[in-house]
C-alpha cells in the first residue's frame, strides 16, 4: 500500500499515541463485555454525513426561539464538511487503521464497521463539535457548554470501532471548533430580519399553492 507523505509522517509521529490510547478506549470493550458497543455505534450513526446534524439545523431554523442555533449549527458543519471530507482526507489519504495488524483484532471484536474515504481527520468528530461549538457560542455558556458532550462522545465513538486513529479525532476536533466558531460568527451577522420571520401558515401555503 502506497502512502502519500503526510500518511507516513502521521503514522510515524503518532504511531505510540495512537495504539495506546486506542487500546486504553477499546478497554472499555473488556471490562464491559461489549455492553458500549451498541451505544458507540448508535452515536457513530448520527454522525454519519451529517446527515442528522443538517436536519436537526433546519428543524431549529424553523422555529424563532431556536433559529440562531440552527444557523449556527448548518453554517459550522457545513464549513467543517469542506474542510475535512473535501479537502485533507482527499489530499492526505491516510488509510483507516482496520487496514493495519496492530488494530485489526481490535477492529473485528467490535463488529467490523468499514468505510469508504480515508481517515485523516474524522469527519464525523469534526460535524459534532462543528455543531457543540455553534451551540456554545450561540446559547448561555452556563448550560451551552454541555453541547461539547455529544462531540466528545463522537470522537470517542470513532476510536472505540477501530475506523479513526485518536489522531484523526484530534484533527477532527480543531477543525469542528474553528468551523464551529466561524459558523456562530456568521450566524451573528445574519440580519436581526432573519431571526424574527415567522413561518407562514400551512393555510397561508395551502392557499398561494391552490392559486
Amino acid at each position: 500500500m502506497e502512502l502519500t507523505a503526510a500518511a507516513v509522517w502521521l503514522n510515524t509521529v503518532f504511531a505510540e499515541f495512537d495504539l495506546t490510547l486506542t487500546r486504553a478506549i477499546h478497554g472499555l470493550y473488556e471490562v464491559a463485555d461489549g455492553f458500549f458497543t451498541p451505544f458507540f455505534s448508535f452515536i457513530s450513526i448520527l454522525g454519519k454525513a451529517g446527515i442528522f446534524l443538517i436536519l436537526l439545523s433546519f428543524v431549529l431554523m424553523y422555529f424563532v426561539k431556536t433559529r440562531r442555533f440552527g444557523a449556527a449549527m448548518l453554517l459550522g458543519v457545513a464549513i467543517g464538511a469542506v474542510f475535512t471530507n473535501l479537502w485533507l482526507k482527499v489530499v492526505i489519504a491516510r488509510p483507516r487503521p482496520y487496514l493495519f495488524d496492530e488494530y485489526r483484532q481490535l477492529w473485528e471484536l467490535v463488529g467490523m464497521k468499514t468505510e469508504s474515504d480515508f481517515c485523516f481527520p474524522s469527519g464525523h468528530t469534526c460535524a459534532a463539535f462543528a455543531a457543540s461549538t455553534a451551540v456554545f457560542w450561540t446559547g448561555k455558556k452556563r448550560v451551552s457548554w454541555t453541547a461539547f458532550i455529544f462531540g466528545i462522545l463522537m470522537g470517542i465513538s470513532r476510536i472505540y470501532l477501530v475506523v479513526h486513529y485518536p489522531s484523526d479525532v484530534v484533527g477532527g476536533i480543531i477543525i469542528g471548533f474553528l468551523a464551529g466558531s466561524f459558523g456562530a460568527l456568521l450566524a451573528a451577522h445574519l440580519p436581526n430580519s432573519f431571526y424574527r420571520k415567522k413561518p407562514k401558515d400551512v393555510n397561508e401555503i395551502n392557499d398561494v399553492t391552490a392559486v
